[in-house]
């Protein structure tokens, strides 16, 4: 008698999936005994004799007996009984790949993923996959890192309670290596040139930038068409100044990359949240920090296909005022600049008689605080209820406080005026006479 799997006929095949399926969601408790019994359309005494013979020989020993002999290799029945319980108690949210993982590494079951996989779906306890779609090319990752960066925000319960949070994610489209993940109440322009700005300063300037067509990041005159690329966002005249180019997607599955990550990221994150404790937004995003992003990276960061880097030390020093909202308001007759129903004043500078009419620009900081510039010069910094910064004071005072030598206060002049304090003379020549004897 041949012993493979393959000698049998489909149809004892075919039962004996059906006979195992039900018998793994008795064990995991989706049905009792005695209706795993009535499915099958056996008797209690011979569904107690199933359940044996699969705790003896596994699945080869639902295989008709009178056809084979069942094979050698099988799973004891109490490892299939611990690790549906470990899903079902434990791991009940985690999606097959990160359970197989957790197994392995916190358990030390060294089952198949395969295994697992109709383990779990055979006992109900995961959901069969559906058909895939049509067949799509993957577009080719860039050569080098810093060449192409993803940018994108994913609305979900990341805490699986009622709130909702948008977890805002960067990543890089040649080694799939995260640089940035924070949580946030809401995707917006502040949030976004938060991510960028912290992913500038530790790594510097990138090359492109790719993004979908959200409000933040393009104007788009049509809904569903193409960008206009001469009226820029807040973020496009950011990157603009910064020399990044950015690229708009057209449609989802344009930004293939970033979305397949977000269904890992929903697969994971949550689950890691509840296992860690973790239930506010600022505890996970020191948690994404310290942790989860370099555990992230260490399991699905690729090598990038060829060596070197395409980022580039950042030439600017100002990116407070590079990454801040950017607001032009004329200066009133009382140099006065009103913005947002407040009204800041503008000191008297030495350079200008007065302000009043001039087209300032407002900056709004990423911190909430406002500043307002004239060209190249600072005219201020405010809090974000109109009030002069304490620093502000105490560099006017100081600035004051200097006074020249007759006692003076220095006045700023554009340009300074060259001229030179009056000192003791100073001669070659003795300032008396000698007598010669």
């Amino acid at each position: 008698m041949r012993g493979s799997m393959e000698s049998y006929p489909r149809a004892a095949v075919e039962r004996a999936m059906k006979v195992q399926e039900v018998i793994l969601r008795a064990m995991a408790k989706k049905i009792t005994w005695w209706q795993a019994a009535e499915i099958i359309g056996i008797s209690d005494r011979q569904m107690r004799r199933w359940r044996e013979r699969y705790e003896r020989q596994g699945y080869d020993g639902l295989i008709d007996r009178r056809r084979g002999r069942p094979g050698g290799k099988r799973v004891p029945l109490a490892t299939v009984e611990l690790v549906l319980k470990l899903y079902r108690e434990l791991y009940f949210d985690c999606n097959v790949s990160h359970f197989h993982e957790k197994l392995g590494q916190e358990h030390g079951i060294g089952l198949s993923y395969t295994w697992v996989k109709r383990a779990l779906q055979g006992a109900g306890l995961v959901a069969r996959e559906a058909q895939r779609g049509v067949h799509r090319k993957r577009r080719e990752r860039r050569p080098l890192p810093g060449m192409l960066l993803h940018i994108d925000g994913s609305e979900h319960q990341w805490f699986q309670d009622e709130r909702w949070y948008d977890l805002i994610v960067i990543l890089d489209d040649a080694t799939s290596e995260i640089y940035y993940a924070q949580l946030v109440e809401e995707e917006s322009t502040a949030s976004i040139m938060a991510g960028l700005r912290w992913v500038i300063e530790r790594k510097g300037v990138f090359c492109s930038l790719y993004s979908d067509r959200a409000s933040h990041f393009w104007l788009t005159p049509k809904a569903g068409g193409k960008v206009d690329r001469e009226r820029l966002t807040q973020v496009g005249r950011a990157l603009g100044q910064l020399g990044i180019q950015m690229i708009p997607a057209y449609s989802p599955q344009a930004r293939g990359r970033s979305e397949r990550g977000f269904r890992t990221w929903q697969g994971r994150l949550p689950q890691e949240l509840r296992l860690a404790g973790i239930g506010t937004v600022h505890e996970a995003n020191a948690f994404l920090r310290d942790r989860f992003v370099d555990e992230f990276n260490g399991r699905f960061q690729v090598p990038a296909s060829a060596e070197g880097t395409a980022f580039l030390p950042c030439p600017r020093h100002d990116l407070d005022l590079v990454f801040s909202l950017q607001f032009e308001r004329t200066v009133n007759r009382d140099n006065t600049v009103q913005f947002e129903k407040l009204n800041l004043q503008i000191d008297h500078v030495g350079w200008r008689g007065s302000l009043a009419g001039c087209r300032v620009t407002v900056h709004q900081h990423l911190d909430g605080g406002l500043s307002i510039a004239y060209g190249q010069h600072r005219l201020g910094r405010y809090t974000a209820l109109g009030g002069r910064l304490p620093e502000e004071l105490r560099l006017e005072q100081e600035q004051a406080a200097e006074k020249t030598r007759c006692g003076k206060v220095i006045q700023p002049t554009c340009p300074q005026r060259l001229e030179i304090p009056p000192t003791t003379w100073d001669s070659h020549f003795p300032a008396t006479t000698t007598t010669t004897a």
